[in-house]
């Protein structure tokens, strides 16, 4: 499953990462990015791969039903404000519908956020062995500022740098879905912070 190859290739403790859009009277929505189409995406309507907009409780319940799994929410605390929310909104009419990478270049793609000079080293002919034409045709995935390819991690990373509580200039492929647990003590900005993880309840874990 590619959830659990992402968790393989990153070391990750956690196989999944989605981040929870709440906005005035709409339903509560889940936005995140997985290789299933089952559900309809609810800023295109239509049954896409890739980065994905669907409502909450039926994707937390295709993921208990369906997949078996658990899953756990942290808040953000204090709650984002207005112009925190546009830039979700903006972000995803952004990046709806970008496609999911194929599970072989998932350890490829984690690899290159933490080795941000690997290219810069190998121009300069300080690492041996690699060649700059090898080095040009590998993709990052990030190209002026837009995902080509995109994983959960990924996304919510982007969506939270484009609300201020992350850095910018970071590669979106330095963060794996674990970079948002608990354990790792991920800082925000903007006075922010994520609440300990809170177990949710599936009842009968049946999917809609």
């Amino acid at each position: 499953m590619p959830d659990r190859a992402i968790q393989v290739t990153t070391n990750s403790p956690v196989n999944h990462v989605g981040m929870a859009v709440v906005i005035e009277d709409l339903p509560p929505l889940m936005w995140h990015a997985e290789l299933g189409r089952s559900l309809p995406d609810m800023w295109s309507g239509t049954h896409q791969r890739g980065v994905q907009l669907h409502d909450m409780r039926d994707a937390v319940c295709v993921w208990a039903a369906r997949y078996g799994q658990r899953a756990w929410l942290r808040q953000l605390e204090p709650s984002a404000g207005r112009e925190m929310e546009d830039a979700v909104l903006r972000t995803i009419a952004r990046l709806d519908g970008t496609p999911f990478p194929s599970t072989a270049r998932l350890a490829g793609r984690w690899l290159r956020g933490r080795l941000p000079s690997l290219r810069r080293e190998a121009r300069d002919g300080t690492q041996d062995g690699v060649r700059d034409s090898v080095l040009d045709g590998v993709r990052d995935g990030v190209r002026d500022g837009a995902l080509e390819t995109a994983y959960c991690a990924e996304v919510v990373a982007v969506t939270y740098e484009a609300m201020g509580l992350l850095p910018a200039g970071r590669r979106p492929n330095w963060y794996d879905p674990g970079r948002f647990w608990s354990g790792d003590n991920l800082v925000l900005g903007e006075g922010r912070r994520l609440g300990g993880e809170i177990a949710v309840d599936v009842p009968g874990g049946q999917a809609p």
